[in-house]
């Protein structure tokens, strides 16, 4: 048994350890990056529901966005892979945003660069109206409502918007 566990580590950080440099960023399916990208590739279908399961299992896609591992890679600056993050994790945000806090509002905030987490979820959530008007809104409607949220907003500081 502690040899099987030896050998899940081992691969978790072998994938954690795999560098940007080597990531493409058109490797990963609808579930994003992380380690269910590195697993499961862009194989369309239901086996994208097995990678967002083993991205949320092991927390491999905030790592992965925060350190540029797992094929999260930054194609187009900050803007971009926040624009990209909120696209690819509208559902699991719309939750985290209705209730100010969340893993994806500070995977959120880190790549904005704003200083205080708690104050951009505090923010998103009193513009929860604004940035999901209606349930036909598209993902890009929403990630641009996000990030022009964090740019009014001048005491979140988010410096990489």
């Amino acid at each position: 048994m502690k040899r099987i566990i030896l050998v899940v580590i081992s691969v978790i950080f072998g994938v954690f350890a795999a560098g940007a440099d080597e990531a493409k960023a058109d490797a990963y399916g609808s579930a994003g990056c992380g380690l269910g990208s590195v697993v499961f590739g862009d194989a369309p279908g239901m086996v994208q529901i097995f990678a967002a399961t083993t991205n949320g299992t092991f927390a491999s896609q905030t790592f992965g966005i925060t350190f540029g591992t797992s094929n999260c890679v930054d194609g187009g600056g900050a803007v971009a892979s926040t624009r990209s993050f909120v696209e690819t994790n509208r559902e699991v945000l719309a939750k985290d945003i209705s209730r100010g806090s969340g893993e994806t509002i500070a995977t959120l905030a880190t790549l904005a660069g704003c200083s205080d987490e708690s104050s951009v979820g505090r923010t998103l959530q009193s513009n929860f109206g604004r940035i999901f008007p209606s349930a036909a809104a598209s993902d890009r409607q929403v990630s641009e409502s996000v990030v022009d949220v964090l740019r009014s907003e001048q005491d979140l500081s988010c410096s990489k918007l």
